[in-house]
């Protein structure tokens, strides 16, 4: 069968937040005239991830044992056929809206890829609301995708060799910085969609405010932490638990 896009998952210990966002993929998937496939990479996981996606509906499912996020959704992409590729974190819900436009984007010919705005699915604090509002401004006015949602054509994302593998957070700064360059020089834009993609703010409920704040400074002041995955803890440990994320 012919497949058009490939939505790709990258999941680690996402057993309890795979059904639903499988569950919403479907629901978009089947409204679309082109043919898509979803493919979850279980990185590494200790839980029923892999059992649970398949059972949840996924098209395919890729082990990559080394985990990254970076290197997961590589892993995912390689093992695609579609000539769009779709990257969607397991904890965030995409409805058909959102996968229309972008796929009526990748479809017209004049643009490389990008992003959306971010909605938080649970009710949240102050916090969450600043961050929430804070990034949907430097989003649509940097053009960056956030890593919950973030689709490409194919030949672009090859040609720049995908997800840097240096870096255990912020790939998908990296990589819409590098789809921006890549699409100028061909005359193609790198859009950010208006309508939102739902995630869920469980980080919110993992750390304190003053560490969310305390990570929303420091990358920008001191950018190389990215490189080093004992300094990236807050994208790979949950605060109960000694396990990665």
């Amino acid at each position: 069968m012919q497949v058009d896009y490939s939505i790709i998952i990258p999941a680690y210990n996402e057993e309890v937040e795979l059904p639903a966002t499988l569950a919403a993929l479907r629901s978009a998937t089947a409204t679309q005239t082109l043919k898509g496939e979803c493919i979850v990479v279980d990185n590494n996981s200790t839980d029923r991830t892999a059992e649970i996606a398949e059972k949840a509906g996924a098209d395919k499912i890729v082990f990559e044992p080394i985990n990254q996020i970076s290197r997961a959704r590589n892993a995912g992409a390689k093992v695609s056929q579609g000539r769009y590729l779709i990257f969607v974190d397991a904890d965030t819900r995409i409805d058909s809206t959102l996968l229309n436009e972008a796929l009526t984007l990748l479809e017209s010919g004049n643009c490389v890829g990008g992003g959306a705005i971010v909605a938080l699915e649970d009710p949240t604090g102050i916090i969450g609301c600043i961050g929430v509002t804070l990034w949907k401004y430097i989003s649509i006015w940097t053009r960056t995708a956030a890593g919950s949602f973030l689709f490409c054509r194919r030949d672009a994302f090859e040609e720049i060799d995908g997800f840097d593998l240096k870096l255990y957070a912020s790939e998908e700064v990296r990589l819409s910085h590098q789809l921006r360059k890549w699409g100028k020089l061909r005359g193609l834009s790198f859009e950010i969609i208006r309508t939102a993609a739902r995630t869920s703010a469980r980080k919110l409920k993992w750390y304190s405010s003053a560490i969310i704040l305390g990570w929303i400074f420091l990358i920008p002041f001191i950018p190389i932490i990215v490189r080093f995955r004992f300094l990236c803890g807050f994208w790979y440990k949950r605060p109960d638990s000694t396990k990665s994320n």
